[in-house]
């Protein structure tokens, strides 16, 4: 199936690992000329919340981008009374500050280049929030679906198609790694990091967690050709995790 990608400057943030790396891999598979983003080992080392992020990124770009996939982000499992002022604002200023800055930079170049394409990795957490993770990560990211939705109102007449995906538990780095969300949540509930995991593929429809090749290829789709009339979407990806119609 031809994607329409081919040649297509693609712009993936977070793309060193997880959900970033598996789209910036797929891009470029299928034909695009992806530019990775992260704070170290990327094509661009760049923190996307400092305010000349969206600059850079366009001087590091051979042409308009074509697709822009916000995916950088951070996740945590401390109880609320752990978290400091600091610590909401460092989510705030990555999840919803970093990617509007992109958006309002970017959006107007890709109309004027003829159209083009933004995902936001958003969380099922923004539709549905989670207890066992950060209280910032559910409240940043349904301000991230929302921002989604004004941008692409915004920009869809235009030609540049802004959607949302909404990943649910992903068995990945993120979860399994030393130090991850298993073992936070965990020493919180005095249990194992495999026992933590196994509940919560216990508690999924499917029955699993997703991968990021999964979230990666709906990511892809919404930045393909083929995604022409949908705009204004928050895709869920979740294994059926958050029990709405949407």
């Amino acid at each position: 199936m031809n994607l329409g990608l081919d040649g297509k400057v693609c712009v993936v943030t977070g793309a060193t690992r997880g959900i970033g790396a598996a789209t910036a891999r797929m891009l470029a598979q299928d034909g695009a000329s992806v530019l990775t983003v992260a704070r170290h080992g990327a094509d661009l080392d760049l923190d996307v919340t400092t305010p000349d992020a969206a600059e850079r990124i366009r001087a590091a770009c051979p042409s308009t981008p074509w697709a822009l996939v916000n995916n950088a982000g951070i996740s945590g499992a401390r109880p609320l009374e752990e978290l400091s002022d600091a610590d909401w604002q460092a989510q705030w200023e990555l999840h919803v500050m970093a990617p509007m800055r992109l958006m309002r930079d970017l959006a107007p170049a890709m109309a004027e280049s003829g159209g083009g394409r933004i995902v936001n990795v958003a969380s099922s957490s923004g539709k549905r929030p989670s207890r066992r993770l950060d209280a910032p990560y559910s409240v940043t990211k349904a301000a991230q679906l929302s921002l989604s939705r004004w941008f692409a109102e915004a920009w869809a007449a235009q030609g540049v198609l802004v959607n949302a995906v909404a990943p649910g538990p992903i068995e990945g780095e993120s979860w399994t790694a030393p130090g991850g969300l298993a073992e936070q949540i965990a020493g919180r509930a005095g249990t194992t990091p495999e026992e933590v995991l196994e509940g919560t593929r216990a508690g999924l429809p499917l029955g699993r967690m997703g991968t990021d090749d999964e979230v990666a290829a709906v990511v892809v789709f919404l930045c393909s050709e083929l995604a022409s009339n949908v705009a204004g979407a928050a895709w869920s990806v979740d294994g059926g995790s958050v029990p709405t119609i949407g």
